[in-house]
């Protein structure tokens, strides 16, 4: 196991780490999501929920990493946090992924305009893509997010913008331009859904 993984997996699910200010960051996401239920703007509240979903996901097969290699994950989550959640995730890193989405999708175009010639969705996946991967970057550098093996290095970031992030705003903008109500919360419905069944399950075996 490597020095980052025990690091983060010392402090994993430690109630003894909790601060106070995660309370109003709580009610900073509740807000977020209460203003877009209060303009019944569908798209945004749906889009944000599908790239939370798809962070959940993506958590959770990384610990997986850690639970069958036993040395680290692909990613993983040190230093200060109010709770660690998973040994990639936490608190802060959670509540960031739920206004992400929402952030994303307000500034989408419609989807008649182009950028540069091309269609804007798959600009905007990967300009939103490789801009994630830049604050990652610094995260790692100042040592707060590791990384321990060599297909997932500042140095060769290629998987980290194609799995780490392409398939949120993929997810997030696809929901957003799904013509009902009804189609995008049963598309939400299955990713989170998904999602609790892991956790529940994989949990249960005592594997994240």
């Amino acid at each position: 196991m490597t020095d980052d993984a025990r690091a983060a997996l010392d402090q994993l699910r430690d109630t003894s780490h909790f601060e106070w200010y995660v309370i109003p960051l709580l009610l900073v996401v509740l807000y977020v999501y209460a203003v877009e239920v209060e303009r019944r703007n569908w798209n945004v509240l749906f889009a944000g929920l599908a790239l939370w979903g798809m962070d959940w996901f993506n958590e959770i097969w990384n610990s997986l990493v850690f639970h069958f290699t036993d040395r680290a994950p692909m990613w993983g989550a040190r230093g200060e946090t109010a709770y660690q959640i998973l040994i990639g995730l936490n608190i802060e890193i959670c509540f960031m992924f739920a206004i992400m989405g929402v952030v994303a999708a307000k500034f989408l175009p419609p989807r008649e305009v182009r950028i540069l010639g091309m269609p804007n969705r798959p600009v905007m996946v990967a300009v939103n893509s490789a801009a994630a991967v830049c604050v990652e970057l610094m995260l790692h550098h100042a040592g707060v997010l590791t990384w321990d093996w060599s297909w997932w290095q500042a140095s060769f970031p290629l998987f980290i913008f194609l799995l780490g992030y392409v398939p949120f705003f993929i997810a997030c903008f696809a929901v957003h331009d799904m013509r009902t109500v009804r189609a995008k919360a049963i598309t939400v419905g299955a990713i989170l859904g998904l999602d609790a069944v892991a956790l529940i399950v994989f949990g249960a075996l005592g594997w994240l």
